[in-house]
């Protein structure tokens, strides 16, 4: 039935004189086609194209953006919500957050997160930021391709954060939603 009303679809597209293009999206870094080479030796053009479940338009992120920092997942995402140990960061911009954010995170947007390394445990003072007294940090954005959370860490460490206090929940929002766990308002 699935693929009867599919062919339907595309029979209507097609006679009306729409053309569909899918749009392809970034692999790693600028490149939006990634080239396999099969055991065969047959090479194979991998493509990431816009679809219902594409939400995202960045580009693949690794489990680990900088050495230290430790990748995690949902479930220790969920214990960290009620660990006072942690504080769940939210590193997306101001208006993601306040549509859906993972219960218990706080908002610091990967553009700010450098500048408010205070909120994190962390002492401004003349010579930079002391973060001996840094909590332990679980920071996620919106998914696998999303750069911002790791642009944010990354900046964290730059200017003094250790990589050991920074949880990376690479899956996100994304993963997040997809398994169908709850998310609130984000509340500023």
């Amino acid at each position: 039935m699935r693929q009867l009303i599919g062919v339907i679809i595309l029979l209507c597209i097609a006679a009306s004189g729409v053309s569909v293009q899918a749009e392809n999206l970034r692999i790693l870094g600028e490149d939006d086609v990634f080239v396999a080479t099969l055991p065969s030796g047959e090479e194979l053009s991998i493509t990431r194209q816009m679809t219902s479940c594409a939400k995202n338009k960045g580009w693949l992120q690794p489990l680990v953006p900088e050495p230290g920092i430790v990748p995690v997942t949902e479930i220790e995402v969920l214990n960290a919500i009620n660990d006072p140990a942690f504080t769940l960061v939210d590193m997306r911009t101001e208006d993601w957050f306040s549509d859906a954010t993972i219960p218990g995170a706080v908002n610091i947007p990967y553009t700010e997160v450098a500048m408010r390394m205070d909120e994190l445990g962390c002492l401004k003072g003349a010579a930079g930021w002391d973060c001996t007294g840094a909590v332990n940090v679980v920071g996620f954005c919106n998914g696998p391709v999303c750069p911002q959370s790791p642009t944010a860490m990354r900046a964290m460490i730059r200017d003094g954060f250790p990589a050991d206090k920074i949880y990376y929940y690479r899956g996100g929002m994304l993963d997040w939603d997809a398994l169908g766990l709850t998310t609130v308002e984000g509340d500023f």
